[in-house]
């Protein structure tokens, strides 16, 4: 069993995780629901667009080199990410997601931490 943190959010077994003061009863948040797991990757990246229901579109740079030219080319990545709401993730937020299990067709991540600017 997992341990509970003083606001009784589940320790997800991630370091430099800051955690939701307020409880939710969403049943796809990694902290207070016993089903979400985060494994996998881990990425930061901004949030462009909350309008669909508990989603949050996130986007990140990455560069690629291409041998042939000898230089990097930059390149978007942009998945839909579960946005908890006890985490009041809003537009143009910088979060952190981790992977989990298929949540919908399209939703693969959830969002585990809002960096503080």
């Amino acid at each position: 069993m997992a341990k509970k943190e003083k606001s009784g959010a589940r320790n997800i077994g991630l370091p430099n995780i800051v955690y939701p003061t307020e409880k939710c009863n969403d049943t796809n948040c990694p902290f207070h629901a016993p089903n979400i797991r985060v494994r996998g990757r881990i990425f930061e990246g901004v949030v462009l667009s909350t309008k669909p229901t508990n989603t949050a579109i996130v986007q990140w740079n990455r560069r690629i080199f291409l041998p042939k030219y000898e230089r990097f080319e930059k390149r978007l990545s942009r998945v839909n990410a579960h946005a908890p709401p006890c985490l009041h993730v809003k537009k143009n937020d910088i979060v952190t997601i981790g992977e989990c299990r298929p949540i919908s067709k399209t939703k693969k991540f959830v969002v585990i931490k809002k960096v503080i600017k």
